[in-house]
This record gives structure tokens, C-alpha cells and sequence, in this order.
């Protein structure tokens, strides 16, 4: 119930910062926090990460669905069979929520809302769902290799 708990709160926020981006952002294109280094930044996106599959609509959501599928057997299953993968658990959450957030954008809207944009780096604009699929991605290596090395057996 706390994964789904999770899941639910996570995509909740992510549909809360898109509405403020497309409220307070669309309609002046760029703010800046911090001139030349940081800007929220209205942008859709039509592909994945970096763009990449632009136009690519179907492909992405049928990839994406299927991911999210799987996942979230596997953390079904791990659920049920064993709760000492609590931090596992945890990142594999985050990562299903925003694999999911992103999926009603590109459903609903035919592409994803990103607003994030680190200029100094020029690294490519994203969103909170983003933030949550890295974060996942990052705690869920840190837990196979560090604290839960048992995870896959």
C-alpha cells in the first residue's frame, strides 16, 4: 500500500508542476532563476529523453507501456513474496511513476511537458517525472549493488 501510495503522490505532482508550467510558462516561453545558468522553460516534447524518438508516438507509448507493465509485476510480486526490499521497493516506485506520468502526457496530449532547463551545461529540459525515473534508476543500482546485492536471485 506505501509503494502505491507513492506511485499515486508522485504523478500527482508531476500533473501539478505541468499545470503550472503550461498556466504560468506557456505564455512567456522562458523564466529565469538564475540568468544563463538556470530557466524554467515551457517545452514539448515529442520524444523520449534527449528527444530522442521524436514523432515517434505509438513506438513510445507501446515501449513504455510494456516497461511499465513488467515493473510493476515485479514489484507486485516482490510485495508479496519478500518486504525486505523496502528501498528497492521504494525505487522502483518512483520509476513507475514517472514512466506513468509521462504516459498520460504523451496519451493525452501527443507530447510530454518539460519545464527544467539548465543552461550552463546545456543539458537537455525536462520534468518532475524525469526527476523521478533518474532518482529511481540511481537508488535502484545503488541498492543491487550495495545494499540489496540479493535482488534479482
Amino acid at each position: 500500500m506505501l509503494y502505491f501510495f507513492v506511485i499515486v503522490a508522485a504523478i500527482g505532482l508531476d500533473m501539478f508542476s505541468k499545470h503550472l508550467a503550461v498556466t504560468y510558462l506557456m505564455p512567456v516561453d522562458t523564466f529565469p532563476v538564475i540568468q544563463h545558468v538556470f530557466h524554467l522553460t515551457y517545452v514539448e516534447n515529442t520524444g523520449a529523453a534527449f528527444s530522442m524518438l521524436a514523432g515517434k508516438r505509438l513506438v513510445l507509448i507501446v515501449f513504455t507501456s510494456v516497461f511499465l507493465v513488467l515493473l510493476i509485476a515485479y514489484l507486485i510480486r516482490s510485495v508479496r513474496k519478500n518486504k525486505k526490499f523496502l528501498w528497492s521497493n521504494f525505487a522502483l516506485s518512483l520509476i513507475v511513476a514517472g514512466g506513468i506520468a509521462n504516459l498520460i502526457d504523451r496519451i493525452r496530449l501527443g507530447y510530454v511537458i518539460d519545464m527544467f532547463d539548465f543552461r550552463l551545461i546545456h543539458f537537455a529540459v525536462f520534468n518532475v517525472a524525469d526527476i523521478f525515473v533518474t532518482v529511481g534508476t540511481i537508488l535502484l543500482l545503488f541498492c543491487f549493488f550495495f545494499i540489496e546485492k540479493d535482488l534479482f536471485q
